[in-house]
């Protein structure tokens, strides 16, 4: 895998719901390491552990990106009639006949088929060849943020952080996070403003990096023994939204998951809407006798208003991780969230648990927390006005005991 570009997944009921359906869920989750919360790294002060679900019975599965592949791949390499090619570069693509172009070591080869499925994500060269037809149209929103990872090793063959977490060092207009692996590493993701004076362009020394890391991540330095090579070779990769319509083209061509729709990875949702989106084609191959021509547009309409869905809560989430999951407020927002789930069970869940622990459509899940919000701001604004009635009487009765109550 080329240096800096692992990022893990996070694998969630999504993403394990198509895989359950193809018999592959036991074989992926094998080499997955489940995470039950938060855990927040302040600068200076004692960690803070955030469950994802009130009993913490809920997680979010830590895996590498490269595991997953191979246990795909072995899958699809035994299903009869597939055959995998690697080293073969699409350079052209003509949507009404299916034929294409693959640059390859011994020359060009030239391929044709019925369907041709574009899953080769956010950089699609499918997309590109149908954006060169005239048959899509697409826009890219990057931020003005980037990612660079670091490494913390196992120590003495454990584990140097907590591995049941998802670790998270906010920063208010950047952070850090870390997930666990099976060698006992974890891996870290720095999401840094790719401009200014605290941006990765700004470090550009070992010792500049190392006084960085000393002031806004001081616990991460004794664990990394290889900051500042990681940091110095490790290249910046860039964050962005992808959107495109029409997903099709021609009846015979199509784009999927990130190909179609790619998002930043706040959520932990890329893999586990790519995946949704095969359980949603598949459904709709079922439902048009197996007709692509019918099945593609189809799909698009059932899916273009979920993945805008997971697209605006992914930049949401990108806010309430690197700037409001160490606040007071948010901590009680949470715990009220967490009571509200025990008093209303079914009627009330948190937008993470619809997101992460279910199935319900994003979009619908986007519609329901819209309409919870009144409840939860009444909830917090009670218990909020409860502490501060409490907090008056104690006063008072001080006063009182000192013999300084006002008459």
């Amino acid at each position: 895998m080329e240096r800096g570009r692992s990022i893990n997944l996070a694998i969630s009921e999504r993403g394990l719901d198509a895989l359950r359906r193809i018999g592959l869920e036991e074989r992926v989750m094998a080499d997955a390491l489940p995470m039950r919360g938060r855990m927040i790294h302040p600068v200076s002060g004692p960690l803070d552990f955030q469950r994802y679900s009130r009993d913490g019975d809920l997680a979010i599965n830590s895996i590498s990106r490269g595991a997953l592949n191979n246990t795909l791949l072995d899958a699809a390499e035994s299903a009869p009639g597939v055959k995998v090619l690697f080293g073969h570069r699409l350079t052209g693509l003509d949507p009404a006949t299916g034929t294409m172009t693959f640059e390859t070591e011994q020359g060009d080869v030239l391929a044709e088929a019925g369907v041709v499925l574009g899953a080769d994500g956010s950089g699609s060269a499918v997309r590109g060849q149908l954006l060169a037809h005239g048959r899509v149209e697409e826009s890219l929103d990057f931020l003005d943020h980037g990612y660079k990872e670091l490494t913390i090793p196992a120590v003495d063959g454990e584990f140097a952080l907590d591995p049941g977490a998802l670790h998270i060092w906010p920063r208010g207009t950047s952070m850090m996070i870390a997930l666990p692996n099976p060698d006992r590493s974890f891996t870290c993701t720095m999401f840094w403003p790719t401009g200014g004076t605290a941006s990765f362009a700004s470090l550009s020394s070992p010792a500049a990096v190392e006084r960085h890391f000393r002031a806004h991540y001081p616990d991460v330095v004794p664990l990394a023994p290889d900051l500042a090579d990681d940091y110095r070779h490790n290249p910046v990769g860039l964050l962005g939204t992808v959107r495109c319509a029409p997903w099709h083209a021609d009846g015979r061509v199509g784009l999927i998951g990130d190909a179609a729709h790619a998002i930043v990875p706040f959520y932990g949702q890329g893999a586990n809407c790519g995946f949704e989106d095969v359980v949603e084609l598949d459904r709709c191959l079922e439902e048009s006798g197996g007709r692509w021509e019918r099945a593609l547009p189809l799909f698009e309409e059932r899916r273009r208003e979920n993945t805008d869905a997971i697209a605006e809560m992914a930049l949401a989430n990108f806010v309430e991780m690197r700037d409001k999951v160490a606040s007071p407020m948010y901590r009680l927002v949470k715990n009220v969230e967490h009571w509200l789930e025990a008093a209303l069970p079914g009627r009330y869940v948190s937008r993470y648990a619809l997101v992460s622990f279910s199935t319900v459509p994003y979009a619908q899940v986007r519609r329901r927390v819209r309409g919870q919000r009144r409840l939860l701001g009444t909830a917090v604004a009670a218990v909020v006005a409860g502490v501060l009635a409490a907090g008056v009487s104690a006063l008072r009765s001080s006063g009182r005991r000192r013999g300084l109550t006002h008459r």
